[in-house]
């Protein structure tokens, strides 16, 4: 989307724009060239441990100005990158202040806790919200903790292509998982529409940009029920849905957009909005 990639840049200060990925092409930079100005954009494949473990990848990334994470699956990145010298310059990147930002599986590793998908079959099918719902210790249910360490983003998990996968289902699963293993004892979530961003600053305020919407759900109740093999039943899950040009503050967890309330019984979401409407 050209106003992310634009806000990436315009922080970047003009030096060099890297994009990272597991797999793929360099199809990115004449995208960002054609958006920036900054001194250089290139692409770099890291597809194996070998290769994050190659010293000129680690080189590469800590002299980026800014860096985008692209799509891809996201287990590659955790399988392939976590404890490995790729691992440490993003988080010494993250700690400089250097600007970052990912889309699809790479907006889904950007979170204190991440969906991996470490169980989903190649090329298989997506891990579905009634999938989980059914089954939130579903095999394809994995959790990961602690793979990238974005202050504003601690006590986060993200989720993308939300409302056109239906992915809300699977995001409260993640959320009752999480506080069900009391690896928090609050849990927040963020939901990414397609062609839609947000944009963080550093502090925790943001705004929504795009065509869809962005969700912003904040939960500390312990599930009643989430075990393996019984539908969840998990309630009390604040929602808020903001669009285009409306403000978040993550450190304060408030802001614009429409808000409502969310539960999920044996299985099935339920909202507090009007019409019942769970998106």
């Amino acid at each position: 989307m050209d106003e992310a990639f634009v806000w990436l840049c315009n922080r970047s200060g003009g030096g060099d724009f890297l994009v990272i990925r597991a797999g793929g092409t360099d199809a990115y930079n004449p995208y960002v060239q054609s958006l920036c100005h900054v001194n250089s954009v290139a692409t770099l494949i890291i597809p194996g441990r070998e290769a994050a473990n190659d010293p000129f990848v680690a080189r590469a990334i800590s002299s980026a100005a800014a860096i985008f994470i692209a799509g891809g699956d996201q287990a590659n990145y955790i399988n392939c990158w976590r404890d490995t010298p790729v691992q440490l310059a993003l988080d010494d990147a993250i700690h400089r202040g250097i600007p970052i930002g990912g889309t699809s599986a790479g907006l889904a590793v950007l979170g204190e806790f991440a969906y991996s998908a470490q169980n989903d079959p190649p090329d298989g099918p997506d891990l579905g919200s009634p999938l989980a719902l059914a089954n939130p210790f579903h095999p394809q249910v994995v959790i990961v903790h602690g793979f990238l360490e974005i202050p504003e983003l601690r006590g986060v998990i993200t989720d993308t292509h939300f409302h056109a996968r239906d992915r809300l289902g699977r995001t409260v699963v993640f959320m009752a998982r999480i506080l069900a293993s009391s690896d928090a004892r609050e849990i927040h979530a963020i939901g990414i529409d397609p062609h839609t961003a947000f944009l963080l600053d550093r502090g925790g305020r943001g705004v929504v940009a795009g065509t869809g919407a962005a969700y912003f759900f904040e939960a500390a109740t312990r599930p009643a029920v989430c075990r393996p093999g019984a539908p969840l039943t998990f309630s009390t899950i604040s929602v808020r849905r903001l669009v285009a040009g409306e403000k978040f503050n993550l450190s304060k967890w408030a802001g614009d957009g429409v808000g409502y309330t969310l539960s999920a019984v044996s299985g099935m979401l339920h909202s507090s909005q009007a019409n019942g409407a769970i998106y």
